[in-house]
Protein backbone atom coordinates (compact mmCIF):
# COMPACT_ATOMS: atom_id res chain seq x y z
CA UNK A 1 0.00 0.00 0.00
CA UNK A 2 1.34 3.41 -0.97
CA UNK A 3 0.42 6.75 0.61
CA UNK A 4 1.24 10.32 -0.35
CA UNK A 5 1.10 12.91 2.44
CA UNK A 6 1.48 16.59 1.57
CA UNK A 7 3.05 18.90 4.10
CA UNK A 8 4.68 15.95 5.81
CA UNK A 9 7.69 17.34 7.66
CA UNK A 10 6.05 18.71 10.80
CA UNK A 11 2.95 18.69 12.97
CA UNK A 12 -0.04 16.72 11.70
CA UNK A 13 1.69 15.73 8.47
CA UNK A 14 4.72 14.30 10.26
CA UNK A 15 2.46 12.41 12.68
CA UNK A 16 0.62 10.93 9.69
CA UNK A 17 3.92 9.87 8.11
CA UNK A 18 4.99 8.15 11.32
CA UNK A 19 1.67 6.34 11.79
CA UNK A 20 1.26 5.23 8.17
CA UNK A 21 4.82 3.90 8.16
CA UNK A 22 4.11 1.95 11.32
CA UNK A 23 1.03 0.47 9.63
CA UNK A 24 3.12 -0.80 6.73
CA UNK A 25 2.47 1.84 4.07
CA UNK A 26 5.17 2.99 1.67
CA UNK A 27 5.07 6.75 2.27
CA UNK A 28 6.05 9.68 0.11
CA UNK A 29 5.74 13.10 1.74
CA UNK A 30 6.09 16.61 0.38
CA UNK A 31 7.36 19.86 1.85
CA UNK A 32 7.35 23.36 0.42
CA UNK A 33 10.71 24.91 1.25
CA UNK A 34 11.92 24.29 4.81
CA UNK A 35 15.08 22.26 4.19
CA UNK A 36 15.97 22.08 7.89
CA UNK A 37 12.59 20.58 8.77
CA UNK A 38 12.91 18.11 5.89
CA UNK A 39 16.37 17.07 7.05
CA UNK A 40 15.10 16.49 10.59
CA UNK A 41 12.12 14.52 9.28
CA UNK A 42 14.38 12.32 7.14
CA UNK A 43 16.51 11.52 10.18
CA UNK A 44 13.42 10.66 12.18
CA UNK A 45 11.73 8.63 9.42
CA UNK A 46 14.39 7.26 7.05
CA UNK A 47 11.86 5.01 5.29
CA UNK A 48 9.81 7.98 4.09
CA UNK A 49 10.66 9.64 0.78
CA UNK A 50 10.53 13.42 1.32
CA UNK A 51 10.17 15.52 -1.84
CA UNK A 52 10.20 19.31 -2.22
CA UNK A 53 6.97 20.30 -3.99
CA UNK A 54 4.97 23.53 -3.79
CA UNK A 55 1.37 22.40 -3.26
CA UNK A 56 0.10 25.27 -5.42
CA UNK A 57 2.41 24.53 -8.36
CA UNK A 58 0.58 22.41 -10.94
CA UNK A 59 3.68 21.53 -12.96
CA UNK A 60 5.55 20.29 -9.87
CA UNK A 61 2.47 18.41 -8.66
CA UNK A 62 2.01 16.69 -12.02
CA UNK A 63 5.69 15.64 -12.08
CA UNK A 64 5.39 14.23 -8.56
CA UNK A 65 2.47 12.00 -9.50
CA UNK A 66 4.24 10.85 -12.65
CA UNK A 67 7.02 9.48 -10.43
CA UNK A 68 4.64 7.43 -8.28
CA UNK A 69 4.17 3.89 -9.62
CA UNK A 70 0.82 3.59 -7.81
CA UNK A 71 -1.23 5.29 -5.11
CA UNK A 72 -3.71 3.97 -2.57
CA UNK A 73 -4.07 6.90 -0.15
CA UNK A 74 -3.69 10.66 -0.56
CA UNK A 75 -3.58 12.85 2.54
CA UNK A 76 -3.95 16.53 1.63
CA UNK A 77 -2.36 18.20 4.63
CA UNK A 78 -0.22 21.03 3.20
CA UNK A 79 -1.50 24.44 4.23
CA UNK A 80 -0.67 27.88 5.55
CA UNK A 81 -2.27 30.15 8.11
CA UNK A 82 -2.90 33.89 7.95
CA UNK A 83 -4.02 36.00 10.91
CA UNK A 84 -5.34 39.54 10.40
CA UNK A 85 -8.48 41.59 10.74
CA UNK A 86 -10.46 41.48 7.52
CA UNK A 87 -9.96 45.19 6.76
CA UNK A 88 -6.20 44.62 6.82
CA UNK A 89 -6.15 41.57 4.53
CA UNK A 90 -4.66 42.33 1.13
CA UNK A 91 -6.05 40.63 -1.95
CA UNK A 92 -2.61 39.09 -2.45
CA UNK A 93 -2.77 37.58 1.05
CA UNK A 94 -6.26 36.19 0.39
CA UNK A 95 -5.24 34.70 -2.94
CA UNK A 96 -2.08 33.12 -1.51
CA UNK A 97 -4.00 31.36 1.28
CA UNK A 98 -6.69 30.17 -1.11
CA UNK A 99 -4.13 29.04 -3.68
CA UNK A 100 -2.24 26.86 -1.20
CA UNK A 101 -5.01 25.63 1.09
CA UNK A 102 -7.79 25.07 -1.44
CA UNK A 103 -5.87 25.07 -4.73
CA UNK A 104 -3.31 22.61 -3.40
CA UNK A 105 -6.04 20.17 -2.38
CA UNK A 106 -7.61 20.48 -5.84
CA UNK A 107 -4.34 19.87 -7.67
CA UNK A 108 -3.26 16.85 -5.64
CA UNK A 109 -6.74 15.34 -5.91
CA UNK A 110 -6.86 15.93 -9.67
CA UNK A 111 -3.67 13.95 -10.25
CA UNK A 112 -4.30 11.35 -7.54
CA UNK A 113 -7.62 10.37 -9.10
CA UNK A 114 -5.84 9.46 -12.33
CA UNK A 115 -3.81 6.93 -10.30
CA UNK A 116 -6.86 5.55 -8.50
CA UNK A 117 -9.58 5.25 -11.15
CA UNK A 118 -8.77 1.67 -12.08
CA UNK A 119 -8.63 0.20 -8.57
CA UNK A 120 -10.11 2.71 -6.12
CA UNK A 121 -8.44 4.49 -3.24
CA UNK A 122 -8.90 6.95 -0.41
CA UNK A 123 -8.42 10.70 -0.20
CA UNK A 124 -8.35 12.40 3.19
CA UNK A 125 -8.29 16.20 3.28
CA UNK A 126 -7.23 18.17 6.33
CA UNK A 127 -9.70 21.01 6.89
CA UNK A 128 -10.24 22.82 10.22
CA UNK A 129 -12.95 23.64 12.71
CA UNK A 130 -12.62 27.19 11.38
CA UNK A 131 -13.90 25.88 8.07
CA UNK A 132 -17.05 24.85 9.94
CA UNK A 133 -17.55 27.70 12.43
CA UNK A 134 -15.34 30.48 11.06
CA UNK A 135 -12.49 31.97 13.06
CA UNK A 136 -12.23 35.59 14.13
CA UNK A 137 -9.33 37.39 12.40
CA UNK A 138 -8.83 34.32 10.20
CA UNK A 139 -11.23 35.09 7.36
CA UNK A 140 -8.94 33.90 4.56
CA UNK A 141 -7.93 30.73 6.39
CA UNK A 142 -11.53 29.95 7.39
CA UNK A 143 -12.76 30.50 3.83
CA UNK A 144 -10.04 28.26 2.41
CA UNK A 145 -10.88 25.44 4.81
CA UNK A 146 -14.60 25.87 4.13
CA UNK A 147 -13.74 25.43 0.46
CA UNK A 148 -11.88 22.20 1.31
CA UNK A 149 -14.99 20.86 3.06
CA UNK A 150 -17.25 21.70 0.10
CA UNK A 151 -14.72 20.22 -2.33
CA UNK A 152 -14.58 17.05 -0.23
CA UNK A 153 -18.35 16.58 -0.42
CA UNK A 154 -18.52 17.30 -4.15
CA UNK A 155 -15.69 14.94 -5.08
CA UNK A 156 -17.01 12.24 -2.75
CA UNK A 157 -20.24 12.16 -4.78
CA UNK A 158 -18.39 12.25 -8.08
CA UNK A 159 -15.82 9.56 -7.27
CA UNK A 160 -17.90 7.08 -5.26
CA UNK A 161 -18.81 4.98 -8.33
CA UNK A 162 -15.09 4.49 -8.97
CA UNK A 163 -14.52 3.15 -5.46
CA UNK A 164 -12.65 6.25 -4.33
CA UNK A 165 -13.62 7.61 -0.92
CA UNK A 166 -13.11 11.28 -0.11
CA UNK A 167 -13.38 12.53 3.45
CA UNK A 168 -11.92 15.26 5.57
CA UNK A 169 -10.73 15.73 9.11
CA UNK A 170 -11.50 19.04 10.80
CA UNK A 171 -8.95 19.47 13.59
CA UNK A 172 -9.65 21.82 16.44
CA UNK A 173 -6.84 23.57 18.25
CA UNK A 174 -3.84 21.26 17.95
CA UNK A 175 -0.39 21.57 19.53
CA UNK A 176 1.55 22.42 16.37
CA UNK A 177 3.90 25.16 15.19
CA UNK A 178 0.89 26.90 13.62
CA UNK A 179 -0.38 27.66 17.13
CA UNK A 180 3.01 28.52 18.62
CA UNK A 181 2.22 32.23 18.23
CA UNK A 182 -0.40 31.99 20.98
CA UNK A 183 0.45 33.66 24.28
CA UNK A 184 -0.10 31.79 27.56
CA UNK A 185 -3.20 33.89 28.14
CA UNK A 186 -4.60 33.14 24.68
CA UNK A 187 -3.87 29.47 25.15
CA UNK A 188 -5.71 29.33 28.48
CA UNK A 189 -8.68 31.19 26.96
CA UNK A 190 -8.90 28.68 24.11
CA UNK A 191 -8.57 25.71 26.45
CA UNK A 192 -11.49 27.10 28.45
CA UNK A 193 -13.68 26.89 25.31
CA UNK A 194 -12.82 23.22 24.70
CA UNK A 195 -14.95 20.73 26.66
CA UNK A 196 -11.93 18.42 27.07
CA UNK A 197 -9.98 21.43 28.41
CA UNK A 198 -6.80 20.85 26.39
CA UNK A 199 -5.33 21.15 22.93
CA UNK A 200 -5.24 18.05 20.77
CA UNK A 201 -2.07 16.37 19.57
CA UNK A 202 -0.94 15.73 15.99
CA UNK A 203 -0.99 12.01 16.78
CA UNK A 204 -4.69 12.15 17.65
CA UNK A 205 -5.43 13.76 14.29
CA UNK A 206 -3.31 11.15 12.51
CA UNK A 207 -5.40 8.36 14.06
CA UNK A 208 -8.53 9.90 12.54
CA UNK A 209 -6.82 10.21 9.17
CA UNK A 210 -5.83 6.54 9.24
CA UNK A 211 -9.39 5.53 10.11
CA UNK A 212 -10.79 7.41 7.12
CA UNK A 213 -8.07 6.04 4.84
CA UNK A 214 -9.18 2.52 5.74
CA UNK A 215 -12.95 3.01 5.94
CA UNK A 216 -14.42 1.55 2.74
CA UNK A 217 -18.05 2.62 3.23
CA UNK A 218 -17.48 6.12 4.60
CA UNK A 219 -17.30 9.01 2.15
CA UNK A 220 -18.14 12.72 2.03
CA UNK A 221 -17.79 13.07 5.80
CA UNK A 222 -16.24 15.76 7.98
CA UNK A 223 -14.72 14.18 11.08
CA UNK A 224 -14.09 16.68 13.85
CA UNK A 225 -11.05 16.07 16.03
CA UNK A 226 -11.59 18.99 18.35
CA UNK A 227 -12.14 17.83 21.94
CA UNK A 228 -15.82 18.72 21.67
CA UNK A 229 -15.22 22.30 20.49
CA UNK A 230 -18.00 22.15 17.88
CA UNK A 231 -20.63 20.45 20.05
Amino acid sequence: MRALITGGTRGIGLACCRLFCRMGYRVTATYASDIAAARAARELLPDVEFVCVDAADEWATARLFERLPSLDVLVNNAGIDFYAQVQDVLLADWERVMRVNAGGVFLATKYAVKKMLDKGGAIVNIASVWGVTGGSCESAYSASKGAVIAFTKATAKELAPAGITVNCVAPGVIDTAMNARLSSEERRALEAEIPMERFGTPEEVAEAVLFLARAKYVTGQVLGVDGGFCI
